[in-house]
């Protein structure tokens, strides 16, 4: 099955451009968000790998604010292959309290039983289940730093593999976070790596929902430096794919979603757009947000298939052609 993240940044698959098509205005949404963020805070070094810091950091503004957060994905990675680092992860997982003493996968855990613990342990355990989660969605993981593991290595050594950078910059994202998200949040019932009804038929997994308001994390650079170093805010076109597709795969209105922001991590910028204004906005229109999910839904259950049926097809006839 094909990821909600893989199909809108593709410009060929029919979600994207139906998503572009349907929702065509996102220039003057872009323009907001760049000129509200400003420029980013936190920097990486360049000894920080961008890819797990970014999921690193979404991991810990979970722990932040969902009392009982879900590590399924992570041990999902640890079931999708066989690696040499199963032993690390296992015991990790269960020193979390995510498998219980007869090796039952509990799923959550609770960050509370650890709030005495340092800055560096919460960065290490954040890094790790990073890691952890590449073995599920990445196509390739032999150049994984989870490679460095053998299968007699254990959790301390699955912790170590954050460098000093890494985790010096996820507490610096951290600690923006705590001064600029945490308050911004509504109270009420919390879910973080939420799915959806449509999680079945297209893989997407939403970072936080709070009392109704989706909250997608950015852990980017931003724009392209400038003379002072300084880095500007970037929204992408695809992020505003992303949110509207979270909010179409919600079929049945589960979430009862209002409310939608982006979370820039670097930036400390929080951006929430009440949800019929931003689809209004986006599509020149006021919206049925009912009938779209509907057609979205036919269009991941029937179009999207049918596309990668096809692009198979295609790539088996060219292989044929220059064998």
């Amino acid at each position: 099955m094909s990821t909600l993240t893989a199909e809108v940044s593709n410009p060929r698959s029919p979600v994207a451009q139906w998503l572009r098509s349907t929702f065509p205005h996102h220039h003057d949404v872009q323009a907001d968000f760049r000129e509200a963020a400003g420029v980013a805070r936190v920097l990486p070094s360049s000894a920080v790998t961008l890819s797990t810091q970014g999921a690193a950091i979404d991991w810990w503004l979970r722990f932040l604010v969902d009392p009982a957060p879900s590590v399924r994905l992570a041990a999902a990675g640890l079931r999708a292959r066989r690696v040499p680092c199963r032993r690390a992860g296992l015991e990790l997982l269960h020193d979390l309290g995510a498998i219980d003493d007869e090796g039952e996968f509990v799923g959550q855990i609770r960050p509370a039983r650890f709030a005495e613990r340092s800055d560096e342990w919460w960065a290490r355990v954040s890094y790790a289940l990073a890691l952890l989660v590449e073995l599920y969605r990445a196509p390739r993981v032999d150049g994984s730093r989870l490679m460095r593991l053998g299968p007699e290595s254990r959790a301390a050594d699955l912790l170590a593999l954050a460098n000093a950078d890494e985790v010096a910059d996820l507490v610096a994202m951290r600690d923006l976070a705590v001064e600029r998200l945490l308050p911004a949040l509504p109270s009420g019932s919390v879910v973080s790596g939420t799915t959806f009804d449509g999680s079945a038929d297209l893989n997407a997994d939403a970072d936080l929902i709070v009392d109704g308001v989706l909250v997608d994390f950015k852990a980017t650079q931003g724009g392209k430096p400038r003379v002072d170093g300084s880095r500007p805010a970037k929204l992408l076109r695809e992020d505003l794919d992303q949110l509207l597709g979270y909010v179409l795969l919600d079929y049945s209105d589960r979430f009862a979603l209002h409310t939608v922001g982006i979370y820039a991590a670097r930036f400390g910028r929080y951006m929430p757009w009440p949800l019929a204004e931003l689809c209004t906005r986006l599509a020149g229109r006021p919206v049925d947000l009912p009938g779209l999910r509907q057609e979205f839904a036919r269009l991941v259950r029937v179009d999207l298939p049918a596309y990668r049926k096809e692009s198979v097809n295609a790539r088996l006839h060219r292989r044929v052609l220059t064998s």
